[in-house]
């Protein structure tokens, strides 16, 4: 099945934790894609899940920790994020951030 959307509006953003919106742009049968809008001074806690997940930062400034290991993030930079690992972010400036998971996430379907 192919399931494709058109240009994504101003709704449909979630508040996953304070100063971290996300919303789903698209899945497949295998991956899912997130715009995430992270406002600045805001931080996203340590956590995993069982989803591979790779990400391009748009815009903006973050401190990506991955598995104890700080990566300073601006935009053009993109990374990869095995299943289970702990990662986290500290948001430096307000950004945006694409990210892919594989398989997809339930959680975040529409």
């Amino acid at each position: 099945m192919h399931r494709i959307k058109g240009e994504a509006s101003a709704e449909g953003y979630v508040e996953a934790v304070k100063g971290v919106f996300r919303k789903t742009l698209v899945c497949g049968e295998k991956t899912l894609m997130t715009e995430f809008k992270l406002a600045a001074g805001h931080t996203l806690p340590n956590h995993s899940h069982p989803h591979e997940q790779t990400g391009y930062l748009v815009s903006g400034h973050i401190v990506l920790t991955v598995d104890g290991i700080p990566y300073d993030m601006k935009p053009g930079d993109s990374w990869a994020i095995l299943p289970d690992v702990e990662h986290s972010a500290e948001i430096v400036e307000d950004s945006v951030a694409i990210e892919v998971f594989a398989p997809v996430r339930e959680d975040y379907l529409p």
